[in-house]
């Protein structure tokens, strides 16, 4: 007898009876989707893995607390059977089969009346794939494809070119500390979205290659030390470009919150009346001295870490920063915008009591092809970043964690 393939269909489960008999791996992994799709779920088995328990305790399903027993399917529109009981899973498919209940079996696909597809989402769209026969389905292959479209979704790369999904207004997203890769999967979907991407020095400049052709891309030359967009002609043409009906992406290094202007930047589309879609990013702060090694806080050497901007020296008057404070801390202590004034920074830490010999680690360009770690003291930083040329971007890590792992630099 021919094969046939799988006829693919979505059930809508909302309110009605799903059981689910066996409370081990396989129901753990399948659970949380039925939850999800509204089902009155029915969990008959001896025991369950804590994951499973913890959707009882919260009360996602109902729990029996036996094997199964004829009967239990009555009134099911949808059945999953996985217990260990391979008796049991063949006396359950045919109660199912009496009673016209679609039903997965985890221990034999050929004996089942449905089949779990290869699922993932993306934005409300749910991707499923299923192979054409049971003898030749390869869940790893399934499972790759898979994946590979729910990423194009994500990214933005598999998008039908007469249905391109626009997000109106302003998206503020933090482009990560360098890497391309390191920018989260919903920053990349809205850029591959973009009608204009207006970016920083810092932002992860590789993603701009991966635009559509026609995007407009306007540099805002925020240089460390050098020319400068000022603050109010971004929120300009933020603006700008928002009220012609364009989908604007501001695209900025590390997270916006963190030393990017970045609420400035909302405040402004705000009183516009322009709404404004925030996408954290990873923070240089962490990722850094992570990339380089460095683990910001460690067991027994740092139960805490402090990021500090070290765009203004100690002795300015208009920092806020409580230098003093930061000295008695025993923890890591990490510099953001710190090359310039590094200098004066160790000397005001040791004038208030840290120690001259305190590991200190520069970290420059993190996370890029042009990586590079440099190790000091507080003693000798000053003198090392004029000796090694360290330029900006840099993160300066100061702390006993500098020496807790191996430094690639040597």
């Amino acid at each position: 007898m021919a094969e046939h393939p799988a006829y693919p269909v979505g059930l809508r489960l909302t309110g009605r009876k799903v059981v689910v008999l066996g409370g081990g791996q396989v129901a753990q992994r399948r659970l949380p989707a039925l939850i999800a799709a509204g089902g009155d779920i029915l969990l008959v088995s001896p025991t369950a893995t804590p994951s499973v328990e913890a959707m009882v305790d919260a009360g996602e399903l109902t729990w029996e607390k036996r094997p199964y027993a004829e009967g239990d399917l009555a009134d099911a529109w949808y059945a999953l059977i996985a217990t260990s009981d391979t008796e049991a899973n063949t006396l359950a498919s045919a109660e199912a089969e009496r009673h016209r209940v679609w039903c997965v079996r985890a221990d034999d696909a050929d004996a089942a009346t449905a089949w779990t597809p290869a699922t993932g989402t993306s934005e409300g769209v749910t991707v499923a794939v299923l192979t054409s026969d049971a003898k030749g389905r390869d869940p790893r292959h399934t499972a790759a494809i898979r994946d590979a479209v729910v990423e194009g979704l994500r990214d933005g790369t598999l998008v039908a070119p007469h249905h391109r999904t626009r997000t109106p207004g302003v998206a503020l997203v933090g482009g990560g500390p360098g890497d391309p890769d390191l920018i989260t999967v919903r920053g990349r979907r809205l850029l591959a979205e973009a009608d204009v991407v207006i970016t920083d020095h810092l932002g992860p400049r590789d993603l701009l290659a991966e635009l559509p052709q026609g995007v407009e891309v306007i540099d805002a030359a925020k240089l460390p030390y050098g020319r400068f967009m000022a603050q109010e002609a971004i929120n300009d043409a933020l603006i700008e470009h928002a009220r012609k009906g364009r989908s604007v992406v501001r695209l900025k290094g590390g997270d916006p919150f963190v030393y990017g202007r970045g609420m400035e930047e909302v405040q402004a589309l705000a009183e516009a009346g322009i709404p404004c879609t925030v996408v954290p990013g990873i923070s240089s702060s962490i990722s850094v001295p992570g990339a380089a090694g460095i683990p910001v806080t460690h067991r027994g050497v740092a139960h805490e870490f402090t990021v500090v901007s070290g765009h203004i020296a100690p002795d300015d008057e208009r920092s806020l920063v409580d230098w003093p404070a930061l000295a008695r801390l025993t923890g890591t202590l990490v510099i953001l915008m710190g090359v310039g004034t590094i200098g004066k920074v160790a000397e005001t830490l040791i004038a208030h009591g840290k120690s001259p010999d305190t590991p200190v680690a520069l970290v420059q360009e993190g996370t890029t092809a042009a990586q590079r770690r440099v190790d000091a003291t507080l003693a000798t930083v000053a003198e090392t970043v004029v000796a090694e040329e360290i330029k900006p971007p840099a993160v300066i890590v100061i702390g006993e964690v500098v020496t807790v792992g191996p430094n690639p630099s040597k």
